[in-house]
């Protein structure tokens, strides 16, 4: 945390700072920012991947800043450690080892003591560390030997951040709370598997995690605009009966599902019975508000407390105002929000995890 002092007419007040690095989906940092900003109101940033990560400077202690995100979760911010190490290059360190110093700092400052840690390195491109980060996080656990530290990679206590760029390495160790997501930042990556049918699994595979939905509870799902089946092959993994509509064809692998109904037709043609499905999930590649005026009318399908899970394409200029447009219109159809997020697998979209009360 740093500290400064701020001049006003009645008196000189001491003013809490925190520094963090933050991360959004490439090319939605500015949105991120003015999240920062609306929550915050002062936000200074530099800028150090474009696009992506930011150094912002909070006017508020760390304390504070967490107490601000656990009430209002940010969409667009996915990920942020606060800063406490920098090293930068100039003429007084120049030529110093800053992975010494590194070392010393982390072992001195005794956090990560017994505890279990994940070391997550990050670097721009031109870094000072010119091999992998990989490599990098190998050193940096090698060097922490005498820590007694359990080096992990998931669930950890503790999360030492490292972001490393052309002139200067940023460092923090925070919890996973703090970072607002547990993978290195918040970049959930899932291995492709053989056969599968699109990337747009992992949308699903990612909604699982960071909104802590168990698609395996539920019994029978309705897939809107399915084609060619990505959530729809997730959702009969998981042992749901699923419903797919879409006039397209379906992937050829899932056809055979006994547990998978496949109607041909837009979906605006389509009729079923009252409340026959607990989960309701919309992927298309479609105007946002018609996307939700679509699935608003089928709304009548899903059971009282069922769920829904829908991305809204951000094909605006102003994609926070077409945002909450699209909230408004679901929550004055019987639709509670829960969360709406852009995930790491979202592209120009976000993701609404919903409930119908």
């Amino acid at each position: 945390m740093n500290i400064h002092i701020q001049e006003n007419t009645d008196a000189t007040q001491v003013v809490a700072s925190t520094r963090y690095v933050c991360t959004a989906n490439h090319g939605f940092a500015p949105y991120a920012q003015e999240e920062l900003r609306r929550l915050f109101g002062s936000v200074k940033s530099t800028v150090l991947v474009s696009g992506e990560v930011l150094l912002v400077t909070l006017p508020f202690e760390s304390q504070e800043i967490e107490r601000r995100f656990a009430e209002v979760q940010p969409l667009f911010l996915r990920h942020m450690f606060p800063v406490s190490w920098q090293w930068t290059v100039d003429v007084e360190n120049s030529n110093r080892a800053w992975e010494d110093e590194l070392v010393e700092y982390l072992l001195a400052d005794g956090r990560i003591n017994g505890a279990k840690v994940a070391i997550q390195p990050r670097k721009s491109e031109g870094s000072l560390w010119q091999e992998s980060a990989l490599s990098f996080k190998d050193m940096l656990q090698a060097r922490l030997d005498e820590s007694k530290a359990e080096f992990v990679v998931r669930d950890a206590d503790l999360i030492v951040s490292v972001f490393i760029g052309k002139d200067q390495v940023l460092v923090g160790i925070s919890t996973p709370q703090q970072n607002l997501s547990d993978w290195n930042g918040g970049a959930i990556r899932f291995q492709r598997e053989e056969g599968q049918i699109s990337r747009a699994k992992f949308k699903l595979l990612e909604a699982e995690s960071v909104f802590d939905i168990d698609f395996s509870a539920f019994h029978e799902a309705l897939d809107i605009g399915a084609a060619p089946g990505g959530w729809s092959s997730f959702l009969l993994e998981r042992g749901l009966k699923v419903t797919a509509v879409d006039p397209a064809k379906m992937h050829p692998s899932i056809l055979d599902s006994p547990r998978l109904t496949h109607i041909r037709k837009n979906a605006d043609s389509v009729k079923f019975r009252e409340g026959q499905f607990d989960l309701l999930v919309c992927d298309m590649s479609w105007n946002p508000k018609q996307t939700a005026k679509m699935v608003i009318d089928l709304l009548y399908a899903l059971v009282p407390g069922g769920t829904a899970v829908v991305t809204v394409k951000l094909m605006s200029k102003k994609p926070m105002a077409l945002i909450q447009e699209v909230i408004s219109l679901f929550e004055a159809s019987q639709m509670q929000v829960q969360r709406a997020k852009q995930l790491f697998h979202n592209r120009d979209e976000i993701t609404l995890y919903m409930i119908k009360y």
